[in-house]
């Protein structure tokens, strides 16, 4: 029988982001609750790391999660992205915000866990700080390698999903191919939408604060 102390014990909310990397598209956090039941569903399903999956399974995994799984996802589109890193100015805190924004939804939709899990990528205590003004407290693990858990590798899967169906739809307006990451063909695409469109249409599509930014303005001179 399943004592009130174990299932505490599997109970928790991964927390996982994409995009963070990526020149185009948004930052999207997203945090999934798991279960005893849910995590026996997920191993099932073989859930791991985002990054050890195709896009398209990425794309078919997500609604199979988000139908087992209470879970919140926050996606920050580039414009918001840059109006937030121009106040706050660091990458951290701005992450820090976006976790604490997907913890905050999923505990205000009735999810009762007292643990979470993310990756680590700074000082703790800025997730933590965010979400106490909210008058939220939990316990939060920051872990490297954290997609070796399954709640986090849930997390990752549709943190990725929202990000390359919205990099999908940004394509799309802009009528250029918006590749992933931060390369060449990155910096071309760079180019294209600005002849396209003009210099002010990149803050739609991009993180503006990535080095890329300067490289192909420098390169339109």
């Amino acid at each position: 029988m399943t004592t009130s102390h174990s299932r505490n014990a599997i109970e928790r909310i991964g927390i996982d982001e994409s995009g963070k990397g990526d020149y185009f598209g948004p930052l999207v956090i997203a945090a999934v609750f798991v279960n005893a039941t849910t995590q026996r569903e997920l191993k099932l399903m073989e859930v791991r790391d985002s990054k050890k999956i195709a896009d398209a399974r990425i794309l078919e995994l997500a609604p199979d999660i988000k139908t087992i799984c209470p879970h919140s996802v926050v996606a920050i589109g580039p414009r918001k992205y840059n109006e937030l890193y121009a106040k706050i100015r660091n990458l951290n805190r701005l992450l820090a915000w976006g976790h604490a924004k997907a913890l905050e939804t999923l505990l205000e939709r009735g999810v009762t866990c007292e643990r979470a899990i993310s990756d680590q990528f700074g000082d703790e205590r800025l997730i933590l700080n965010a979400l106490q003004e909210k008058g939220r407290m939990i316990v939060l693990e920051q872990r490297t390698k954290a997609e070796s858990d399954l709640a986090v590798a849930a997390s990752s899967i549709l943190a990725r999903a929202e990000f390359l169906i919205r990099l999908k739809r940004l394509s799309s307006e802009v009528g250029t191919t918006l590749p992933k990451g931060a390369s060449p063909a990155v910096e071309l695409a760079a180019k294209m939408v600005i002849k396209k469109h003009g210099q002010d249409r990149l803050g739609s599509v991009a993180k503006l604060h990535f080095k890329t930014t300067k490289v192909v303005l420098a390169n339109l001179i």
